[in-house]
């Protein structure tokens, strides 16, 4: 199973992960802001992610990490 991690207080919520997900799993968070005023990535289920790792590779900012 793939386990994805977040430094969700560097993510600036540009949402391009969110828009290279495969299986539409990530989602910019409604209800939590993180230290820099913007809502973070999150993962909606965990146990549905392939581990491509597009997500990782779009996000400018460097904050995802996509163990398998």
């Amino acid at each position: 199973m793939a386990k994805l991690t977040f430094k969700t207080d560097l993510c600036k919520g540009c949402g391009l992960c969110v828009s290279v997900c495969p299986k539409h799993l990530l989602i910019l968070s409604k209800d939590k802001i993180n230290q820099k005023g913007h809502h973070p990535v999150e993962i909606t289920d965990q146990s549905a992610c392939i581990a491509c790792a597009f997500c990782a590779t779009m996000c400018p900012d460097c904050i995802i990490t996509v163990e398998k």
